[in-house]
């Protein structure tokens, strides 16, 4: 029996039943799809921003696609309140997901509101600007954390495929990445921005199109509480009613308009810190066992490593956006220049290439791999190298714009770093959550990553095109995060032994 995208209907065991393909989940390749067409969305409009941002207000012969007019610094302040917004929204689209909707209703609503946000960005005003990004960064919230859980709960405890099949879905999220600076930054940048905005719009109505027609694959993963069959059931304490999750989204809305409108720095912080405070709230509502809390205690430990990495990583949308179109030689094929945007393809295009080989290797090395603290650590300093590379481009700027190898150096090294880190990142979260909590901590999971937008941002906004500024900042950039590697190396035999010591009591 299969089950429609809004999740009415049950089955009896918890884990989708709709066959295999390519010795994974057929329920895989839906939410592929689904997460590809989003990231197209979201990375068409990330191509897009800065530049859009920092474009002249002025049309005239030599500015005939007009921006924002908005100074380096304030472009990336709102870049990197936006960017927080979205990936700290997912905290409070889990939590409603795992207590009310269910990840696939969750995810089904987010992609609605996401799509909404960039087709009002189509629209040229500047109320419209703010309108869409309040809307994609909401919308996210409850799409992100779901979609990446329901991959989680596609495979059983202890199933060595699990690491493998988030490497799969990952390269899904790059293929989309890959495409969407290539075709929204060349209608964008070339053309008129808005055209670009509303591209990024009609790509997330193709992913909910799919995701609703081949939604009977997912069986019953991501059913609401209410509906989950008895083993699977969730046992929450008190009831939400859906005014309440109304008003907790109206409520969402507003406090996203308000970072982005005010450009209140001081929100990412606070919004931190309610994460926290949710995190201990819920799991001292849902009576967590001491091995549950400990589980908890392993995600702090490596959350706190992972808005590190991001923090470097997400300069590709701020300050090596700014070094590409400001300071390296674009390719001219046959009298046309290539648009700055489309380094930002770079990174997925190493991704899709590279994304099999890691899903193989660690499938064929089963039990034997490294562990999740080690390859935490190979991803920061593998995402330094990238950083040392660029510094030293940056001390050769004064003799002119430099060749584009440089950053394609940057971006495959940054992309061994990502795939050691974010997919292996995504799949233990599934793996260390409480059943309760799942939705939730796949939302902390996130919190890290909008964390590190926020810090990249503040860094990005520090972006002169000068020699001397430039080798600094990378500089500290690269030391900060081969740091951070070298301590999460040195702690990860007690990280281990912890994990060993959780294994051993059981769930």
């Amino acid at each position: 029996m299969s089950t429609p995208i809004d999740g009415s209907t049950t089955e009896p065991d918890h884990f989708a039943q709709g066959g295999e393909l390519f010795g994974h989940p057929r329920g895989l390749v839906t939410l592929f799809f689904t997460e590809m067409w989003e990231r197209f969305s979201f990375y068409g409009l990330r191509a897009l921003l800065m530049l859009y941002m920092t474009a002249p207000l002025i049309a005239d012969a030599g500015n005939p696609n007009p921006g924002l007019g908005f100074d380096p610094k304030k472009a990336a302040l709102i870049y990197s309140l936006y960017a927080s917004s979205v990936y700290a929204t997912p905290l409070i689209g889990g939590w409603i997901a795992d207590r009310f909707l269910g990840a696939r209703r969750a995810t089904l609503i987010g992609g609605i509101i996401i799509a909404c946000g960039h087709f009002t960005m189509a629209v040229p005003s500047l109320y419209t600007f703010y309108a869409g990004l309040i809307l994609v960064a909401s919308g996210t919230g409850f799409l992100k954390s779901n979609i990446s859980t329901m991959v989680g709960d596609l495979y059983k405890p202890g199933d060595p495929r699990r690491d493998a099949g988030f490497s799969i879905f990952y390269m899904g999220i790059n293929l989309g990445a890959f495409l969407a600076p290539i075709l929204c930054g060349l209608l964008g940048q070339k053309f008129n921005w808005h055209y670009g905005f509303g591209l990024a719009g009609f790509g997330m109505l193709l992913g909910l199109l799919q995701y609703t027609i081949f939604g009977k694959s997912i069986q019953h993963v991501g059913l609401a509480p209410k509906d989950r069959p008895k083993p699977a059931q969730v046992d929450v304490k008190k009831p939400f009613s859906i005014g309440y999750v109304v008003a907790l989204l109206v409520l969402v809305l507003i406090s996203v308009g308000i970072v982005l409108w005010l450009g209140i720095n001081f929100m990412m912080p606070v919004i931190l810190l309610a994460g926290m405070v949710a995190v201990l709230l819920t799991g001292m509502q849902d009576g967590l066992s001491a091995n549950e809390w400990r589980r908890l205690a392993m995600i702090a430990v490596l959350f706190l490593f992972a808005c590190l990495f991001w923090a470097g990583f997400e300069q590709g949308a701020t300050s090596l956006t700014l070094f590409a179109d400001r300071l390296t030689n674009m390719p001219v094929l046959f009298g046309w220049t290539m648009p700055s945007s489309w380094f930002q393809s770079i990174n997925s295009i190493f991704i899709i290439a590279l994304a099999p080989v890691f899903s193989i290797i660690w499938t064929a090395m089963g039990r034997r791999q490294p562990s999740d603290p080690i390859k935490f650590a190979l991803g920061l300093l593998f995402l330094g190298f990238g950083f040392l590379v660029v510094a030293y481009a940056a001390s050769l700027v004064s003799a002119g714009k430099v060749g584009p190898g440089w950053l394609i150096a940057v971006y495959f090294f940054h992309t061994i770093g990502e795939l050691c880190l974010s997919p292996v990142g995504l799949s233990t979260m599934t793996k260390l959550a409480p059943v309760k909590m799942v939705g939730l901590m796949m939302g902390v999971w996130f919190v890290s990553i909008s964390m590190g937008n926020y810090v990249a941002g503040q860094i990005g906004g520090e972006f002169v095109p000068t020699e001397a500024v430039l080798v600094g900042l990378f500089s500290k950039v690269a030391l900060t995060v081969i740091g951070g590697a070298i301590v999460l190396a040195v702690l990860s035999p007690f990280i281990n032994k912890f994990a060993a010591q959780r294994t051993e009591e059981g769930p």
